[in-house]
């Protein structure tokens, strides 16, 4: 068999370059295919990101069947550190959002941490822990990291927008963007941002945490 001349580090810079040509391609194709939502209203510049947060067992429904657990979380959390949620799309074991901090505040991992432990704390303990994990007192709920990215301009946020609610149709969960319940979409639906039958053409779109753009938070 012929190897591959390329080492390790030049092999993934080559595979991101293609992914990079991909997503190109595929949201210019689909620009023209969608209807473009209101967002200039709600795009803020210099302090909205895109993140994406896992639970650690991938196979796990954890997020849609304590939904309420996790609302109760987030609502807690925006009591004592308040934030606007442009965006948010919760799947059955990972989830997507946007969000925009008060001027000068950039503190999204302390926002994260807390929604994290609240959330935990309120779920009855089954997970598999190590014994270190045990010792500590940790859960094994989380990952420990997530993907955050600063959005840069309404461009890229419109690309991320998209993301966040096409997700359970591009995860074939549900047909249609406005069949899922868990997302913010249908409060934008209300508000005239998305019209209701948005995107149902639409095969795929591409953004979010494939975009080379970001970063992981811890």
């Amino acid at each position: 068999m012929k190897k591959s001349g390329l080492s390790p580090t030049n092999k993934y810079q080559k595979y991101r370059a293609d992914e990079r040509s991909v997503i190109r391609q595929t949201i210019k194709r689909n620009s023209s295919k969608i209807p473009m939502p209101n967002y200039r209203r709600h795009y803020v510049p210099g302090g909205t990101y895109f993140f994406t947060a896992n639970l650690f067992d991938r196979k796990s429904p954890l997020l849609v069947t304590c939904i309420d657990i996790l609302r109760r979380a987030v609502r807690q959390t925006l009591l004592e550190k308040p934030f606007y949620i442009d965006a948010w799309t919760v799947l059955p074991d990972h989830l997507h959002c946007i969000w925009t901090l008060p001027e000068g505040d950039a503190d999204y991992p302390a926002r994260w941490k807390k929604i994290k432990n609240l959330f935990s704390r309120s779920i009855a303990q089954t997970e598999k822990r190590s014994s270190a994990q045990i010792g500590k007192g940790e859960r094994n709920i989380w990952q420990r990291r997530y993907w955050a990215h600063t959005i840069r301009d309404e461009k890229d946020y419109a690309a991320h927008m998209d993301y966040v609610y096409i997700n359970p149709v591009k995860h074939g969960i549900v047909k249609r963007v406005k069949d899922w319940p868990y997302s913010s979409f249908h409060r934008d639906v209300r508000h005239g941002v998305y019209p209701e039958d948005w995107a149902e053409n639409v095969i795929e779109l591409v953004a979010g945490e494939r975009n080379d753009q970001g970063s992981r938070g811890g």
